[in-house]
């Protein structure tokens, strides 16, 4: 493991163990009606960044409770390397007491990402990737499942804030609710990558989502042995980064009948 999985891994334990403390003791505030933030996020993010940039000072970070103006502009440093944090994916989960939240940090070079840690408090799972080094759960190997048709597919949905009937995604939702085996709706997109990437799903797509919610896990689902194709308009295109917008497959198989539902994002 190199210094820098080493300390991703180390991040998001920590970030999950603060999670961990606040629960029960916090007070809720909203950003927005579906939108919650709890000062749990604010803790794990803290102490996350303190972290990451003791071992690391001359790395950006971007976290998804930064403030605007100070931080969350902070793409890249000099060195070209950033830390992509989210200190609770699942807010609604957590605040709810439902066990599906996570903690996820990444290290990125421009749109590469190097190292890659989710956490899930609740089961103790951990799931760790670095490039070229394959993926692991709690330390030992795992690797996307076979599944070569839709039919036989557990697939991962996810809807966006403020979501109404004639919304894209439920769109989406009806395209390919008929074809796949099932669907499930987890409430974080992290642990749905994670999910992929070890063979509990076979796939997940998302139109529009923040980096902090999928660095992580596109490198798990990639070095899982997993495919990964963008929903932009370009279908050749990589997945950018910074406006993320993909389908997420074990195999190319289930990627390809994916494709052929899911119309590619307008210009």
């Amino acid at each position: 493991m190199s210094h820098f999985s080493a300390v991703c891994e180390a991040a998001a334990r920590a970030g999950g163990r603060v999670l961990q403390d606040w629960v029960g003791r916090f007070k809720v505030s909203a950003k927005g009606p579906r939108d919650l933030v709890t000062e749990a996020d604010f803790a794990s993010q803290r102490e996350i960044k303190r972290l990451v940039l003791e071992a690391f000072p001359d790395h950006g970070f971007l976290g998804e409770e930064s403030l605007p103006e100070a931080e969350a502009l902070v793409k890249q440093t000099a060195t070209g390397l950033r830390w992509i944090v989210d200190p609770l994916d699942g807010t609604t989960n957590y605040v709810h007491g439902i066990p599906a939240y996570c903690v996820s940090v990444a290290l990125a070079r421009g749109n590469d990402i190097l190292a890659g840690t989710i956490f899930d408090p609740v089961l103790n799972e951990c799931f760790t990737a670095e490039a070229g080094g394959g993926a692991r759960l709690n330390g030992e190997p795992i690797a996307v499942a076979s599944t070569q048709t839709l039919a036989e597919a557990v697939v991962a949905v996810g809807f966006p804030p403020h979501v109404t009937a004639e919304a894209p995604a439920v769109a989406d939702f009806l395209s390919v609710v008929p074809h796949a085996s099932a669907m499930r709706r987890t409430g974080s997109t992290a642990i749905n990558l994670a999910y992929v990437a070890c063979g509990r799903f076979d796939a997940f797509w998302v139109r529009r989502i923040a980096p902090w919610d999928v660095a992580a896990g596109l490198l798990l689902v990639a070095e899982a042995g997993g495919h990964v194709a963008t929903l932009a308009a370009d279908r050749e295109a990589p997945v950018c980064l910074d406006d993320p917008a993909f389908i997420a497959a074990a195999t190319p198989a289930v990627l390809e009948e994916l494709r052929r539902l899911l119309p590619p994002n307008p210009h």
